[in-house]
């Protein structure tokens, strides 16, 4: 199978990032307007979103119909894309429509493609990545995946209801192998029993990650830490959100991004709590961004400068003391 970006695979950064997840097209309609074909997809987003701290390596599969331009987007954020699969078939493809606050929205269409033969394969040069991000695919594909890493210093992931529902013996399996997961509010109430998040956070610990974090959509996200406590940040307050797609996935790019700067700066140094609690707010960051806009547009032109302008933000009107 021929690799899409045969040739343009970029120089390896001491903390590289390997992000697993999908790389698709998603067909919107929110209050503010209506897109038949944008680029999408967890691995898409998360991976833009970390290029601005890190170096992305991505492991995904894509159809035929993958276009060029948006191949170029990639590839001009220094996406590593040697561990993206073309095969014959097309693209997964999703549909939406938003409801008029956008906190929900309406699937129209799920096509799987040639997702739904996905058997994620880490390229040899990958296997020493430093950070892993697992997206929200099947829990043994998950697992397949942090298998094929060698030694890696921090292992996180998503999952979703289905998964926890159906997939629950697996999941547990997987799980119990990494640093952190993240989740969403009522996703961490039907993994842990609890509809307390604090009970929640405490009954996911047990089951194997030291931290976890509960995103709460507009209202921000909870960072929680095994015997020390949690650290709390609001959402970003924006003029208009545009189109709410990929925002959780850029706070998950956003977060692991900036663990992997973090590191770069500290050498082999321990993840500090400060650092986990800077993650968060440049998670929220990222993901406000990623509103701005339909589907990934805005990191067709956002820079580092109005990303740390954004923080500053968050830093002042957090401020209390």
């Amino acid at each position: 199978m021929a690799k899409a970006g045969d040739g343009s695979t970029v120089q390896s950064k001491l903390m590289s990032l390997l992000v697993v997840g999908s790389v698709a097209y998603d067909g919107l309609e929110t209050p503010h307007g209506k897109v038949d074909r944008i680029l999408g997809g967890a691995a898409t987003y998360i991976a833009l979103a970390a290029s601005y701290f890190t170096q992305p390596r991505i492991v995904a599969v894509v159809g035929e119909d993958f276009d060029a331009q948006d191949e170029r987007l990639l590839l001009e954020r220094k996406i590593d894309l040697e561990g993206l699969e073309r095969v014959p078939g097309k693209c997964f493809f999703w549909q939406g429509v938003y409801s008029a606050d956008m906190n929900s929205r309406t699937t129209l269409r799920t096509d799987l493609n040639v997702f739904a033969g996905f058997d994620p394969k880490v390229p040899e040069n990958y296997k020493d990545s430093s950070f892993v991000l697992l997206g929200n695919i099947q829990p043994a594909l998950q697992a397949s995946v942090r298998a094929q890493v060698h030694a890696p210093q921090f292992v996180g992931g998503d999952t979703m209801n289905f998964w926890i529902n159906d997939f629950r013996e697996d999941l547990l399996k997987t799980i119990a192998q990494w640093d952190l997961l993240m989740i969403n509010d009522s996703e961490s109430v039907e993994l842990s029993g609890e509809t307390n998040l604090r009970k929640a956070a405490e009954c996911i610990h047990a089951l194997g990650p030291k931290w976890v974090v509960i995103k709460r959509g507009e209202y921000g996200a909870v960072l929680f830490e095994k015997g020390k406590g949690h650290f709390a940040a609001p959402g970003y307050l924006l003029d208009q959100v545009t189109d709410p797609t990929g925002a959780g996935d850029c706070f998950a790019g956003g977060f692991f991004g900036c663990l992997a700067e973090s590191q770069d700066r500290a050498g082999s140094a321990a993840l500090s709590s400060e650092t986990l609690r800077r993650a968060v707010i440049y998670g929220s960051v990222m993901g406000s961004f990623c509103c701005e806009q339909f589907g990934p547009r805005r990191f067709e032109t956002l820079t580092r400068d109005e990303i740390d302008a954004r923080y500053q933000e968050f830093v002042d009107f957090t401020r209390f003391a």
